[in-house]
């Protein structure tokens, strides 16, 4: 049967931007948005892990939580029809209906809202103990995909870029952060080779440093505030800003995660933070299912 091993390779394609090109900087995008256009972007990477450990202990499938516009639930779902594995949704808030969820439903993904505060309760050491009780069968994967199995499959996306080099060598990575877990997984895999620079899609003080600090230490990387004020706050600069980087680059981004890395990126070119010559691998993310969000 099919798995998400069998999921091709991402491709890697130098782009042009005018902020980048006047500082002299060089950017390739790795496209994990091109990997599948249901298993989106760095999400396959994070499951995998989570798969390959419920098959080991006899689970049947996998269950997760997220938002009613959730890029990780919604590629769980799809995996899960596609492979063959039952999937379990826990949703933030109370029943609504969104493309996403349509999707995950459709998918066969079985669903269960727990409302706001519901949802807030996830932190709590003892919140999968009554839905591990009521699906026994069932694997639980955090919030986002996020965990050490999460970052140990995302340490195989340095080998993507290593088997189709553009460049005699790159100097480091950019991408868009929600939970750091892709983060880690790269600095992981690096191993203080190059430096992996995180923008953050949440507020620093939401525990984000804390989590890549302890799966993958204190060294490695760096992390750039890129919420612009908080998760899913999105202003018509930052849309005008988008537009324009997917006419440059002749790619699709959306505005929660690929989209604030790219300014985030663009104000630290600014700010000197990369000298001329510098050559950036930039990682498309994925979450294009999310751009049905807004009015784009």
């Amino acid at each position: 049967m099919a798995d998400f091993a069998d999921l091709p390779r991402a491709p890697l394609q130098r782009v042009s931007l005018d902020w980048a090109r006047a500082a002299g900087v060089e950017l390739a995008v790795l496209r994990l948005d091109q990997v599948d256009p249901l298993i989106s972007g760095n999400k396959s990477y994070k499951l995998a892990g989570y798969w390959q450990q419920a098959k080991r202990i006899g689970a049947r499938g996998l269950i997760s939580l997220g938002g009613a516009h959730s890029n990780h639930l919604h590629a769980l779902a799809a995996a899960g029809q596609r492979f063959g594995f039952s999937t379990v949704g826990l949703l933030r808030g109370e029943p609504h209906e969104t493309p996403t969820v349509s999707d995950l439903q459709a998918f066969g993904m079985q669903l269960h809202w727990l409302g706001y505060s519901g949802y807030r309760a996830r932190h709590r050491a003892d919140f999968w103990s009554p839905w591990q009780a009521h699906y026994p069968q069932l694997l639980p994967v955090p919030e986002g995909g996020g965990g050490l199995l999460g970052a140990q499959g995302c340490e195989t996306l340095i080998s993507h870029v290593r088997d189709q080099p553009l460049w005699p060598d790159y100097h480091g990575w950019w991408l868009a952060c929600g939970t750091g877990t892709t983060l880690a997984g790269l600095v992981q895999a690096e191993a203080g080779a190059h430096p992996v620079y995180g923008a953050l899609a949440v507020p620093m003080d939401h525990g984000v440093p804390e989590q890549v600090a302890a799966l993958a230490g204190p060294n490695g990387y760096e992390l750039f505030d890129a919420s612009r004020g908080g998760f899913g706050k999105v202003d018509d600069a930052l849309l005008a800003f988008m537009a324009d980087c997917e006419q440059q680059m002749g790619m699709l981004l959306e505005p929660l995660y690929t989209a604030k890395a790219l300014w985030a990126l663009r104000e630290a070119v600014r700010e000197g933070w990369f000298a001329a010559g510098t050559r950036l691998i930039y990682v498309h993310t994925g979450g294009l299912q999310g751009r049905r969000g807004f009015s784009l």
